[in-house]
């Protein structure tokens, strides 16, 4: 197997051959390394073996295609020191040469393999973000909402934006004519628009679990399939209700129970069940759009993994961690199964500090947290900062302005810039400090106005 820097300049010379870089004799060039390298191996795992004579021609037809390289002879000079090596080798090469090519490209990417996981492992990981917990310093999948279909994108445009953004377009059509009705509610459902989890694929190939929404026009039923963390709420709530409240649930859980109190209800049938559904007032035509929106997929970053294993983390850093070790009902799936993932939320209290929430703001150890941008935007409620809020009612910690929680040695208090909608330390209690990852790097895709270093 070669070594690192081997694997490193075959590769370069590769890569000088696909591309074409320095013509033909840049590629005889690159074929005589080859030629120079392999003779060489043969060299030091044969010698012991060959017959005086065939080792004396292999050193000697090597080092007049060395010569020839290294005085940068003509490409026919360079091919004629080659062909001469060539009938040398694969009398005495053994099981080194001649070599299949299949053999060369698996070792190839064997070691291109060793080398991804080892950097990935040790150094520098890729990270997609799912949710919008972190919204808006970091996106989640979101979808972008288009009002008519003179707002969207053509077909060259719908390429464009998924090779930029991840983007994936959907578009509903009425089957006939009436009003758009939106089912609500769910006895397994967790959100407030009405789903049924169902199998599918990504990239239609790989086996994976999508949620599948169902409106209705009329009587007939219109349906999407969408990632299980992608949120279909706020799209429901920004294209037919405009709460004003993007990315959380509550928002649009109010406004939903509001419309249910005052009587904007009817029941469909779906799978054969009775449904409550919601009339949106919105009447179309056989034909019309229903709803028009892409789903862009959440920002792909790099995580260092070095600095924590030689410094603390910092408060107000962004902070990647491993959830397989927090016990707790909320870090439990659907089935009730652990949740084993990655998450990314930022560092609010580290071992020995005192956390309270006067909402809009965080208080450590009695004064306004300080240490990220993010700290003072929602402090201030400013831009798509909505502010910091109290943790769920029951079983939850920071339920009111009252409560303090002391973080304990060995573990780490974190919480989303989005409070509103993240399920966080409020929710789950603390981070082992052995499941620290690390802190965001570097945001790589998509290649929106956030791509390049991280906040």
């Amino acid at each position: 197997m070669p070594t690192l820097a081997q694997f490193l300049n075959r590769g370069g010379k590769r890569l000088r051959e696909w591309v074409g870089l320095g013509g033909a004799e840049g590629k005889a060039r690159a074929q005589a390394e080859s030629w120079l390298e392999l003779a060489d191996k043969v060299w030091a795992f044969r010698r012991d073996v060959l017959p005086e004579r065939e080792a004396a021609e292999l050193r000697t037809r090597t080092e007049e295609l060395r010569q020839r390289y290294q005085a940068r002879a003509t490409v026919a000079q360079l091919q004629q020191g080659m062909d001469g090596l060539e009938p040398v080798l694969k009398r005495n090469g053994g099981a080194i040469y001649p070599k299949t090519a299949l053999v060369e490209n698996v070792e190839f990417f064997l070691v291109a393999a060793i080398v991804i996981i080892g950097v990935r492992s040790y150094f520098v990981q890729p990270f997609k973000i799912p949710t919008n917990s972190m919204w808006p310093s970091y996106y989640g999948m979101t979808g972008e909402i288009y009002a008519s279909k003179a707002e969207e994108p053509g077909p060259l445009a719908v390429a464009a934006r998924t090779v930029a953004y991840g983007a994936w377009a959907h578009r509903l059509d009425a089957p006939g004519d009436g009003e758009v009705l939106i089912p609500i509610g769910g006895e397994d459902n967790r959100g407030y628009v009405h789903y049924r989890v169902v199998p599918g694929h990504t990239w239609l190939v790989i086996p994976t679990q999508l949620k599948e929404y169902t409106l209705f026009v009329d009587d007939r039923p219109v349906k999407v399939r969408v990632p299980l963390d992608f949120d279909f709420d706020w799209v429901i709530g920004d294209a037919f209700f405009a709460t004003g409240k993007p990315f959380s649930k509550s928002g649009l859980g109010e406004h939903l129970q509001a419309l249910v109190t005052a009587g904007r209800t009817e029941v469909r049938y779906l799978d054969g069940q009775p449904v409550r559904c919601i009339r949106t007032g919105r009447k179309v035509l056989a034909g019309d759009r229903v709803l028009a929106f892409d789903e862009i997929t959440g920002d792909q970053l790099f995580v260092d993994r070095v600095t924590y294993h030689f410094m603390r983390p910092r408060v107000g850093q962004g902070f990647v961690f491993y959830t397989g070790n927090i016990r707790n009902e909320y870090m439990q799936d659907l089935a009730g199964n652990q949740i084993v993932a990655y998450y990314i939320k930022r560092l609010i209290g580290t071992p020995g500090d005192v956390i309270q929430i006067h909402e809009p703001v965080i208080y450590r150890n009695g004064r306004p947290i300080t240490g990220a941008d993010a700290f003072e935007k929602n402090a201030r409620r400013e831009g798509l900062y909505g502010g910091y809020f109290y943790g769920p009612r029951i079983r939850g910690n920071l339920m009111s302005a009252d409560q303090e929680l002391k973080v304990p040695a060995n573990a780490f208090f974190a919480m989303g810039d989005n409070s509103a909608n993240s399920a966080d330390g409020r929710y789950w209690g603390f981070v082992p400090a052995k499941d620290v990852i690390g802190r965001p790097l570097f945001i790589y895709f998509p290649f929106s106005k956030r791509w390049g270093p991280s906040r």
